[in-house]
């Protein structure tokens, strides 16, 4: 690991030699300059991890100086040394930037400390900044595959009013990607600072539901063991995204148009309102107009979120996205799973393209994640594209050379060979996992009461999957 550079600047050449010689004792490399022009020569010719500037220097003081280093590399730390008459001027030099300061004579255990403290400080601000990046290039506009003009006329909807206020009703088919809008929405706002919080409504009991929106105090209701925040607060100043909220219960929706109309509420259990500043997007996969037709859905709540409705159309109606999300979730898999795996066959991206994908994109991205794992060549072929239980049953006569002749029975009505390949998935996902359903989901991209549902669907029990555990250990 590189030694962290300091710069250390002080018209006196004694102090500079004592510093200097404490720093590289200590295991850091030393710059030294006696004039402000050596020390702004030094920045540029090199980057400096830290600054240990003297208050009163020859031509400046060392607050200029120090406006004049951050001006070339901001986020560098810097320290004063002052005598015990100016330390009115050093807190000044703190709230102009300065990390802290400290007062002639110094222990020399008091000046690494300090030292320690400042580049921990710059190496967890680094941090936060890398992250932050990482989330944003995730959710960027850029990385959204747009192709079609039907997802371009999207974004540029979202462009627009993502400085707004008002609130989002996101409306598409599952898997069309609804939450990575809502994502890209909050992160070309002004609230990118402040939290995205997301729910998805269908996944909670009408019971629960309303204690997780709106929080609840201690003793509200059994199980109620402590005061806890909802999901409202905890998006103060931030973005709330309900999704799936045509599956809110309707004694929730009452309340959850309340909170809209007056952005405050009560906690349940509690006599005090809270007020919030939160940014609503709601996202459904059904049609809320009939909804309400049906008496399942509040009019009233339903103008309320349905201000600026966005549709996200699904895949067969954007095929022009197909090849180029192939290729994307390719690149992504092929990262995640180091797998050598170069390309897609011609005949796999024509079956893709031949393919509705009633899943959607999150239909695609599975199927390319399958397909990168079974395949044992460096280009997928079509037998890994949408595999149904027969394609694997097909594989296993292979290894034994008793290949049966292709007849009808491997044609299947398309939702038996949609649920015979989630099923598959499922299977595998699981074993990956050795029945660990956190994870399973994770991976799978659900819900984790959704995948519980989807391994109700197609009869699969966790326990099958888990670790066998010795009785005894040693």
């Amino acid at each position: 690991m590189a030694m962290n550079r300091i710069l250390v600047v002080d018209d006196d050449p004694n102090i500079i030699e004592l510093v200097k010689m404490r720093l590289e004792s200590a295991g850091y490399e030393v710059t030294a300059a006696q004039k402000e022009e050596d020390a702004i020569d030094a920045v540029k010719a090199e980057p400096v991890d830290l600054c240990l500037f003297d208050l009163m220097l020859e031509n400046q003081d060392g607050i200029s100086l120090m406006e004049s280093v951050h001006a070339i590399t901001p986020d560098v730390p810097t320290i004063i040394l002052t005598a015990h008459g100016t330390i009115e001027t050093a807190v000044e030099a703190m709230r102009k930037g300065a990390y802290g300061y400290l007062t002639k004579p110094f222990e020399p255990r008091d000046l690494l400390a300090q030292i320690e403290r400042a580049l921990e400080h710059r190496r967890l601000n680094s941090e936060i900044k890398r992250l932050k990046g990482l989330v944003e290039e995730r959710f960027d506009f850029a990385n959204i595959v747009a192709r079609s003009a039907k997802m371009r006329s999207v974004l540029d909807v979202v462009t627009r009013i993502a400085k707004l206020d008002s609130t989002v009703h996101v409306q598409g088919e599952s898997g069309t990607g609804k939450e990575l809008i809502a994502k890209a929405i909050h992160l070309a706002s002004d609230r990118k600072d402040q939290n995205f919080v997301a729910l998805n409504c269908a996944a909670l009991p009408e019971s629960l539901l309303e204690s997780e929106l709106f929080g609840h105090e201690k003793g509200a209701f059994t199980g109620a063991v402590k005061t806890t925040k909802g999901l409202f607060t905890q998006a103060h100043g931030g973005t709330l995204f309900l999704d799936e909220i045509g599956d809110m219960p309707l004694a929730t929706q009452s309340k959850l148009l309340r909170a809209l109309q007056e952005r405050q509420f009560y906690p349940v259990g509690s006599q005090a309102p809270v007020e919030v500043d939160v940014r609503v997007i709601v996202a459904t996969n059904k049609d809320l107009q009939e909804q309400v037709k049906k008496g399942l859905f509040r009019d009233d709540l339903f103008y309320r979120i349905h201000v600026i409705p966005i549709y996200l159309p699904p895949l067969r109606e954007r095929k022009e996205d197909i090849l180029p999300l192939a290729d994307h979730f390719l690149k992504k898999c092929i990262v995640q799973m180091k797998r050598d795996v170069k390309a897609i066959a011609p005949e796999a991206l024509r079956k893709m393209m031949l393919h509705d994908w009633p899943g959607n994109v999150r239909e695609l991205e599975n199927s390319i994640e399958y397909a990168v794992a079974m395949t044992q060549k460096d280009t997928i072929t079509e037998d890994y594209v949408l595999p149904t239980k027969n394609i694997m049953r097909e594989e296993e006569k292979s290894s034994t050379q008793d290949r049966a002749p292709a007849t009808d029975e491997m044609i299947k009505p398309l939702k038996d060979a949609r649920d015979a390949f989630e099923r598959d998935y499922l299977v595998q996902v699981l074993a990956l996992t050795e029945g660990n359903v956190s994870q399973a989901a994770k991976l799978a991209g659900k819900y984790r009461a959704d995948f519980y549902d989807l391994l109700k669907k197609h009869q699969l029990k966790v326990d099958e999957f888990k670790k066998v555990k010795p009785a005894y250990t040693i």
